[in-house]
């Protein structure tokens, strides 16, 4: 900052900038809500097909979203700019001062240019005649202390002037199109975030291991602060640099480094954490040097770092273990993802693996280390897409389709329409276990990350979205979602889907979960005859492009399903709660109403009877007819009905927990009404189920049944959710009754079930 710069400044026509941003925010914070409420939502509500249902309808959200966006912007950029120029004159007038006092003491100041000043005595013309020999010349002490005086406030202005440009340049450049989110009250708090992100950069620039545990706990305190601080996350990221990045963690994460301090070890654990948080944040930015950042990164993958830490990891071994955290860049993944893969396919086969061996101990995985050391880049890639899931369904987006034909596809029936990417993960890839001495030798958490990818792309959820997340948000599928799902239903219930679902089992209860979240959808195939006459009128569709499993595709998928415990869980939870919603939606109220409540009934019952049979048929398979362990498969396989207990439901949706899995980790389930009634309530309530409640009275029968046994828990359950239908009605249970409703829904249960078993799906698997 020049000194007649600042001290001549005239700040008005900032001033006069400044009123026209405050204005424009103004004006764009009604622009914006008003393109939430009208623009989007009117979108939303419209019937639209075909293209206008899926790019156009798309194409208005983001135009919505950068109408709040740019409010954003324009209100931060106002909100620097006025307390930068309020700092600019305090400090121009501090500096008048000081010159004015000088002058005072027969001092000049001047500006030397270049940035530079100078500060002189004055001498008076008087002085050797002066009758009281006095010197009024200011002394050498007091030029300095003016100079030193004048420094400081022209340091602080240049200081204000500076990081306040710093801060604009990151907030503007961070969106190359459209408009940045970055939000910040004050002009310091911007200031702040870079500052303390070039801080703790410092930290990262040091070895690693000269690096204390107070040192990583003021990182991790600072990382996890500034989790979703967009300036500090690429001030940070850049300043730090790619390979500064890997090497550093590599260095402090490795556990073989000298003696094991339990206290440090937790630091590592959350620095793994807080610097995925950050990183993915930083991706985030589409300005140039984040883009530099992100293809110096991917460039990073194949090759060793070069350093003695970890077994001198790869880049891909090290960025995968950050990245299980975070929220990245859609982009950005996909193009790592694919670096990857085409990698490992190079690499990978069944000879000794070049990611778990002996010769590897690159332990860079803190979280779930017992199963999962994380020498498999794979694994740390697809947990990071189970939490992206906009990232997953790109990159397993059916390759017959472009977002111009996706609202008008196809099913897939044939292998060409399956992505290569689900094809090599599911079919060809080796995969390996990464446990500890510790741990289960069997697991495999490569295939388990992969369920969790897959539940993002199909659901729109991260895998592990909590209960409140998920009723907040209500329905998130969509055409791309739901061609990811069918390419997994035509995957699994293929002729070899029982046997990939019998060596994946880690996938069931993913698998499980999609099927739960598609129920209505597979309900709706299961409703016509063969392929034709479909029920649109019982079975409506909650969201554009929904997924067509064909009827044959639909029976197959659930067959393959319900031979597992997991998976048969999972999806019969959500059958029975869509089953349930839909009498509530469907009330005996009118005869259009009744005829509904029926198709839904016997939908239900259809389901319920494939998934039941292949549970019999897969338990006897396993451990032989009428067995001790055949009847103990099937007690655990009838304990589905306490997961209801603890659902969630929102608008459109249900929240159901698992048990064995976090507290977060939620079966997404459609409902059909929009409101809860009896029939859901004595599902999800405190008696579960009165019927069931009386069945399972007895502690033996609970942990063990027979095949008769569990085919009579199945329909006793149906004939409570028929007899909750009827409840208070007495006029038209006689109706109905008179229907042979009773007969329609044993039929649906068992002729689907065990009688026909032609037409029941997939064989078991057999070793």
């Amino acid at each position: 900052m020049d000194l007649d710069a600042l001290r001549y400044g005239n700040f008005h026509q900032l001033g006069e900038a400044i009123t026209d941003w405050e204005e424009m925010a103004k004006n764009l914070k009604t622009l914006a809500e008003d393109a939430d409420r009208n623009l989007k939502g009117q979108a939303h509500k419209a019937n639209w097909a075909g293209v206008n249902a899926t790019v156009t309808r798309e194409f208005i959200d983001k135009t919505a979203g950068e109408f709040t966006d740019a409010h954003t912007q324009a209100d931060t950029v106002a909100k620097i700019l006025s307390d930068t120029r309020g700092e600019l004159v305090g400090y121009r007038d501090q500096l008048n001062a000081a010159i004015d006092r000088g002058a005072a003491q027969h001092l000049t100041v001047g500006d030397g240019g270049d940035g530079t000043f100078f500060v002189t005595a004055n001498t008076r013309p008087d002085w050797y005649s002066d009758p009281s020999g006095q010197k009024d010349a200011a002394g050498q002490k007091d030029v300095n202390d003016l100079r030193d005086e004048i420094q400081r406030i022209l340091d602080k202005a240049t200081e204000s002037d500076t990081t306040a440009a710093k801060a604009l340049r990151l907030i503007v450049d961070s969106a190359k199109y459209g408009f940045s989110g970055a939000d910040y009250d004050t002009r310091d708090e911007a200031v702040k975030a870079i500052k303390d992100a070039d801080a703790m950069a410092k930290i990262l620039a040091k070895n690693p291991h000269d690096v204390t545990n107070t040192e990583l706990a003021s990182l991790n305190a600072n990382l996890a602060k500034y989790k979703n601080d967009p300036l500090f996350a690429e001030e940070f990221a850049t300043t730090v640099g790619p390979k500064k990045l890997l090497t550093f963690y590599a260095g402090v994460a490795d556990p073989y480094q000298g003696q094991y301090d339990p206290k440090r070890s937790e630091q590592v654990k959350q620095l793994q954490k807080n610097l995925g948080n950050t990183i993915g944040r930083a991706t985030l930015s589409d300005s140039d040097r984040m883009q530099g950042w992100e293809q110096q990164m991917i460039k990073l993958g194949p090759d060793q770092l070069g350093i003695d830490d970890a077994s001198n990891p790869t880049g891909y071994a090290v960025m995968s273990n950050l990245m299980r955290f975070g929220d990245y860049d859609d982009q950005f993944l996909n193009d790592y993802g694919n670096k990857l893969l085409d990698y490992d396919k190079q690499v990978n086969g069944e000879g000794i693996s070049l990611w778990m061996n002996n010769a590897n101990q690159g332990d860079l995985n803190y979280w779930d280390y017992k199963n999962d050391r994380g020498r498999d880049p794979v694994t740390g890639f697809l947990q990071a897409l189970g939490h992206n899931p906009g990232a997953s369904e790109q990159f397993f987006a059916r390759p017959d389709v472009t977002e111009y034909t996706i609202g008008d596809r196809d099913t897939v029936d044939k292998a060409s329409e399956v992505n290569e990417h689900l094809k090599y993960l599911t079919q060809d890839r080796v995969w390996v276990s990464d446990s500890t001495l510790g741990g289960n030798h069997d697991f495999v958490a490569g295939r388990l990350a992969l369920g969790h990818a897959l539940e993002a792309a199909t659901t729109g959820y991260s895998y592990d979205a909590s209960a409140d997340a998920i009723k907040a948000g209500g329905e998130h599928r969509t055409p791309a979602t739901a061609a990811v799902m069918e390419e997994v239903a035509y995957l699994y219930g293929s002729k070899d889907g029982s046997n990939m679902l019998h060596d994946q089992p880690e996938l069931a209860t993913s698998l499980g979960k999609m099927a739960g979240a598609y129920i209505d959808d597979i309900d709706y195939n299961l409703s016509g005859v063969g392929e034709h006459q479909m029920d649109n009128g019982t079975f409506p569709a909650t969201y554009q492009g929904r997924a067509d499993f064909t009827n044959k595709g639909a029976i197959n998928f659930l067959s393959v399903l319900g031979q597992n415990e997991d998976s048969h869980g999972a999806v019969t939870t959500a059958q029975h709660l869509y089953t349930l919603s839909a009498l509530d939606k469907y009330a005996p109220t009118s005869d259009a109403n009744i005829e509904h409540a029926h198709d839904a009934l016997i939908a239900g019952a259809q389901a319920r009877g494939i998934l039941d049979n292949a549970r019999v048929e897969q338990a006897t398979s396993d451990y032989g007819v009428a067995s001790e362990e055949t009847n103990k498969s099937l007690g655990r396989s009838a304990d589905w009905i306490k997961l209801g207990v603890g659902a969630g439901v929102g608008v459109g949706v249900a929240a159901i927990p698992l048990p064995g899995t976090s507290a977060a980790a939620m079966l997404i389930a459609p409902v059909a009404a929009d409101t809860v009634g009896e029939a859901v309530n004595t599902f999800i309530g405190h008696q579960i189920d009165k019927g069931v409640d009386d069945a399972e009275a007895d502690p033996a029968e609970q942990a063990q049944l027979t095949s008769s046994d569990f085919y009579d828990k199945g329909i006793n359950q149906l004939g409570v959710a028929y007899s909750t239908y009827l409840d208070g009605e007495p006029k038209t249970r006689h109706t109905l009754d008179s229907q042979n409703w009773d007969q329609d829904i044993n039929n649906a249960y068992y002729g689907t079930g065990s009688a026909e078993n032609e037409y029941r799906g997939r064989t078991p698997h057999k070793d």
